[in-house]
């Protein structure tokens, strides 16, 4: 009776209730529900689906994939951070919806940081300007030169407050060109209406591009990668032209409510770190330019407040106003 008084006493100054281990021993014991904040077919939900895919095989029970787009991933990231800590919702987070919309937007309720438990991270690739084949801008110099011809030009990104949002302000101060920003529902729809010619040029990530860029179907002008990418050698990068700050990788993680207990959070880390290191996901990830980080939850904890660091002042530079 003592040994179990002590046991208890010591469980109260965790601030864990006496059946909270029990349960994260136990989990998951029913369908656990992934919310992507993005639309479906961008990078978010496709990370999305392969996590739960291989989660199911590794952890057992269900892994439920539901997406809540809308405000650049801040809809659905106000949900998830609403929920109870019981490792039963789980988000699909990302630099736009925990980074740089909590920076320029007045209405985001949550705390990117204090809302949230930041468990691993996923994957990420470099934002692309693309435009149809056929509007006569090969190069990022015609495309410069076409808006400053025509008074401006618009472009689509996956949202007010995600990182193809941002770039394409950075681009537009940079160049010294007039842009006007047109927010979509995630990435698929600005590639849809760039095919389409509704909208002249979008800033999307690689990935949700790729399959139309060796197509022929949509002309990639440049890259927000470090260096030229392999699968993608003809495509030059912001960087080689002379932007510089647009150096940047459009990332997206695992998070669940704050408060997550922390044998829940390392159960899915490591699953998480080996699913998508792992050779067959690697191989996949691969081919459409997708990166990914090891890192435990602590370490992907400080990446975030880092991204943080970099992104929100620049965020606020430039401007950027929610749509």
């Amino acid at each position: 009776m003592k040994r179990r008084s002590l046991l208890l006493v010591a469980i109260a100054a965790l601030g864990l209730a006496p059946g909270a281990l029990a349960q994260s021993d136990a989990w998951p014991a029913r369908p656990v529900r992934i919310v992507s904040f993005l639309a479906p077919g961008g990078l978010s939900d496709t990370l999305a689906r392969i996590l739960a895919q291989h989660l199911e095989a590794r952890l057992g029970g269900k892994f439920l994939v539901e997406n809540r787009s809308g405000g650049g991933g801040v809809i659905g990231a106000a949900q998830v951070a609403e929920q109870p800590p019981d490792g039963y919702t789980l988000g699909i987070s990302g630099v736009g919806s925990n980074v740089i919309a909590p920076a320029i937007n007045a209405n985001v309720k949550f705390d990117p940081m204090k809302s949230f438990t930041h468990i691993a991270f996923l994957g990420g690739a470099p934002t692309a300007l693309v435009v149809h084949p056929g509007a006569g801008m090969s190069s990022l110099r015609e495309f410069v030169e076409r808006a400053r011809s025509k008074g401006g030009l618009q472009f689509g990104s996956a949202g007010a407050g995600t990182q193809g949002h941002l770039i394409g302000e950075l681009f537009r101060r940079d160049a010294g060109v007039e842009l006007t920003h047109v927010p979509y529902r995630g990435a698929i729809p600005v590639v849809a209406d760039v095919i389409a010619g509704h909208v002249p040029a979008g800033f999307v990530t690689i990935s949700s591009a790729a399959q139309h860029v060796r197509a022929g179907t949509l002309k990639a002008l440049a890259v927000t990668s470090a260096e030229r990418l392999a699968q993608f050698p003809d495509v030059p990068t912001f960087a080689e032209a002379g932007y510089r700050d647009l150096v940047a990788l459009t990332w997206f993680a695992l998070c669940a409510p704050a408060g997550l207990p922390k044998t829940i959070v390392t159960k899915l880390n490591e699953a998480a770190v080996q699913i998508m290191t792992s050779p067959a996901v690697t191989k996949q990830l691969e081919a459409e330019s997708i990166q990914v980080l090891k890192m435990d939850a602590e370490a992907f904890t400080a990446f975030v407040r880092a991204e943080i660091d970099r992104w929100a002042p620049i965020a606020k530079k430039v401007a950027v106003q929610p749509q």
